[in-house]
């Protein structure tokens, strides 16, 4: 007989001078527990396998949250019930909680489209991505390849089959591109599964899926350099460009001297130049390889720097600034250099191109330089790799190479300096 009634339970109160809860036994293992701040929950005690064990089973009250007297014994009934059978109710509850949230997340998952999951994981993502570049590109090769395809499917339906749909279309033509998506693609279905919102493999990834679908583009990828003036023309674009008084005109020159990047020069401070020892300090945060970069500073590119220090700046500013104040010069200034330098009229020949007749451009430049280094010197393998900045690619060359190879670099850049300014006649073709 039960000992428990409505009435009963709202009268009691918490016994005055007691420490810890106060229960109230309704027989069968439920019990009204009194806690000290007046609030009652219901509590199953039970014994299984010799050990005394506790379940929580919720507040007292009618309320939404509540459970009545008589729900309350259902709960009690129902749990007794396993332990008859030896199963312990606690474990049984949380599988079910588990199932449970497992049934919302794929209820969740089914109406998640890949546009949503994309949008979350660039916004989770892009804090780490330091270069602004980068997380442009993201956003929009998905727009342009992606989304129109599978955007709007769901992640549980997405497959083999529509990924290769959308990068069939690329594969071959803009291999360097459509390698990319494939890798984004993969790292959002990633995130899906992380987030529990798709099962299963990653149909994006190469090895496992798509390899048996798509060419290896090791095999088809074409050799798509940016296009390089020949070496041996060199001497003749640069007394061309000299010619050109402007900033832009000086960053492009100090650039092929130094075979740098656009944008280590564009952003270069007064402060990371050391006149007193010819060296150009670049930080590792500008730095592809993100590791710091000393340049050997040739004596036309010193000549150039003196020529700027007239008109720029102090020790944080920028060796070649923009017109617009505080800026630095834009990549675009120094491609419509090059564009003015190739404009002609009629059906004249474009003075400035690459062996497969494309315009150079300003990147292009450490191509010619790493080709003169090939065919007009007798330079090793390293020493034009480290003045290029690139990273060294097979593991066991980069633990043994410790030097950044400074002084034999310092050699180069002076020849190449006089190369660059027709003053070598050993090497002018």
């Amino acid at each position: 007989m039960t000992s428990l009634t409505v009435l009963k339970i709202q009268k009691a109160q918490y016994p005055d001078g007691r420490r810890g809860p106060f229960l109230l036994s309704d027989g069968n293992g439920l019990n009204l527990q009194i806690m000290a701040s007046g609030s009652k929950s219901w509590l199953f005690r039970f014994m299984l396998k010799g050990k005394a064990r506790t379940m929580g089973l919720g507040p007292f009250g009618d309320q939404e949250n509540g459970i009545s007297l008589a729900k309350a014994r259902e709960l009690a009934a129902a749990a007794k019930s396993l332990v008859n059978k030896g199963v312990d109710p606690l474990e049984h509850r949380k599988a079910l909680k588990a199932s449970l949230f497992q049934e919302n997340t794929i209820k969740e998952a089914r109406n998640k489209s890949f546009i949503e999951a994309a949008t979350e994981y660039i916004s989770s993502q892009e804090a780490g991505w330091s270069n602004q570049k980068h997380r442009a590109q993201w956003s929009s090769t998905l727009k342009t390849y992606v989304f129109p395809t599978m955007g709007k499917i769901p992640l549980t339906e997405i497959d083999a089959d529509i990924i290769e749909k959308v990068l069939k279309p690329i594969w071959t033509e803009k291999n360097e591109t459509a390698s990319r998506i494939r890798g984004r693609i993969e790292a959002i279905l990633d995130f899906a599964k992380a987030k529990g919102w798709r099962t299963g493999d990653n149909p994006a990834r190469w090895k496992e899926s798509l390899k048996h679908r798509l060419p290896n583009l090791s095999r088809i990828r074409r050799t798509d350099h940016r296009p390089a003036l020949p070496w041996q023309k060199v001497p003749d674009f640069f007394a061309s460009l000299c010619q050109h008084d402007s900033i832009s005109a000086l960053a492009l020159q100090f650039i092929i001297l130094n075979a740098s990047r656009s944008g280590e020069v564009r952003k270069a401070i007064w402060r990371e130049i050391d006149f007193d020892q010819a060296v150009w300090t670049i930080p590792a945060l500008r730095m592809k390889t993100k590791k710091e970069h000393r340049i050997p500073l040739s004596f036309a590119a010193i000549n150039i720097l003196n020529a700027m220090k007239e008109i720029s700046g102090g020790p944080e500013s920028f060796v070649f600034p923009s017109i617009r104040k505080g800026a630095a010069l834009s990549d675009m200034a120094l491609s419509e250099l090059l564009r003015g330098m190739n404009e002609v009229d009629g059906n004249q020949i474009i003075p400035w191109i690459a062996q497969d007749g494309r315009p150079v451009v300003v990147h292009g430049f450490r191509s010619t330089f790493r080709d003169w280094c090939e065919e007009a010197t007798s330079t090793p393998h390293a020493v034009s790799e480290a003045a290029l900045a690139h990273k060294v690619s097979n593991a066991v060359e980069a633990a043994y190479r410790r030097s950044d190879l400074f002084e034999k670099r310092r050699l180069l850049m002076h020849d190449w300096a006089n190369h660059c300014l027709g003053t070598s006649n050993e090497l002018k073709l």
